[in-house]
């Protein structure tokens, strides 16, 4: 018996070659889809990278970034009168005045300052408002007086002619105890003229300015040094937690980021740390209590020293505002001040060219 081969006709033969066309080009468009899809999505990824890498360096970039430090100190021991702080034995008793600040060494340029008075001496308050009158890089003083003083009235009309005295410092034993008393005419006084109250003192501070920003709605007030909390690598204090949060609910209270270095090196006895890290948990308390508008750029120098160097301190602050964005540093470093003390802009002060 013969097989018979299964031969096709030509017909067939045509149909077989156009469906085996049919699945190569379907293969092909396959392969091109696909590898479009994967080509879009890394185009994607690497465009989502490259913004946030902008972003990251639109935030560092910040050589025209007006920076105001506003808590510093200045001091003359070779003045007749000496000077009744720092003590004589302290690193800090020497002449301190705006050419010395200049000169540190500077994370990002500092285009100006508010000077704090540390002085009890009321002829002082004088003293450094004619410092500050010959140097534009000094846009504000906080001087010292004393609320319920029999003289108050009096000698906040006379320096507060002055357009660059901005208020004045006082420890938190005063204003509580102007609390117990309900003895707050000199506060509301203050307000009335326009002008500020920094707030020094320890980690009860912020519950007390708390209270004072309900009875005196109208008067700005800043709380130094964050309310001087230990810091430390054990979590915050919950009662400091909580008066920072009180205070934040008042609009019209503000904080001054620094002394964190001071306290840090204080509490372990050895060279603050120079880690973002170490003070990550302080700040955050800070920053999500009172929000990027009413945080406030401060060193506390000379006084910093004792802690870490200028450039230190400034670079730790900055690179933890840096990561709230562009705005976010624009206001910590100068526009919040601005609300806060409502200090004077001056010509040249972005110069920096004086010699005091």
């Amino acid at each position: 018996m013969m097989l018979m081969r299964n031969e096709s006709s030509p017909l067939d033969q045509t149909e077989m070659i156009r469906a085996s066309n049919r699945r190569v080009w379907v293969m092909s468009v396959i392969v091109i889809l696909i590898g479009f899809g994967l080509t879009a999505h890394c185009d994607l990824v690497q465009a989502d990278e490259l913004a946030q890498a902008g972003a990251s360096s639109e935030v560092v970039d910040a050589s025209d970034l007006d920076i105001i430090d506003c808590h510093t100190h200045f001091y003359d021991p070779s003045r007749p009168e000496g000077v009744p702080w720092p003590d004589k034995d302290s690193a800090l008793y020497r002449t301190v005045l705006p050419r010395h600040f200049r000169d540190q060494q500077q994370y990002r340029p500092v285009t100006g300052t508010i000077i704090v008075e540390a002085s009890s001496r009321l002829e002082d308050n004088a003293w450094l408002l004619n410092l500050a009158e010959a140097d534009p890089f000094v846009v504000g003083i906080v001087g010292r007086l004393e609320p319920g003083s029999a003289d108050f009235a009096k000698h906040l009309q006379r320096f507060a002619a002055n357009p660059l005295f901005r208020g004045i410092r006082v420890s938190v034993a005063v204003i509580q105890r102007l609390l117990d008393r309900d003895q707050l005419a000199d506060l509301t006084l203050l307000a009335d003229r326009g002008l500020m109250l920094d707030v020094n003192g320890g980690p009860q501070t912020p519950a007390v300015i708390a209270q004072l920003a309900a009875r005196v709605p109208k008067l700005r007030i800043v709380l130094n040094h964050i309310g001087n909390v230990a810091v430390t690598s054990a979590p915050p204090p919950e009662a400091w937690q909580a008066g920072i949060q009180a205070a934040a609910k008042h609009p019209n209270v503000f904080c001054k980021v620094s002394a964190l270095v001071e306290s840090a090196a204080h509490h372990s006895g050895q060279p603050a740390p120079d880690d973002l890290e170490f003070y990550r948990a302080y700040l955050d308390v800070v920053w999500n209590a009172f929000g990027e508008d009413r945080v406030i750029y401060a060193s506390n120098w000379p006084v910093s020293e004792r802690g870490a160097s200028y450039e230190t301190l400034q670079r730790l602050v900055f690179e933890y505002v840096s990561e709230h964005g562009t705005e976010a540093t624009k206001k910590f470093a100068s526009l919040n001040s601005k609300r806060a003390y409502r200090w004077t802009e001056r010509p040249g002060r972005r110069n920096g060219t004086n010699d005091l």
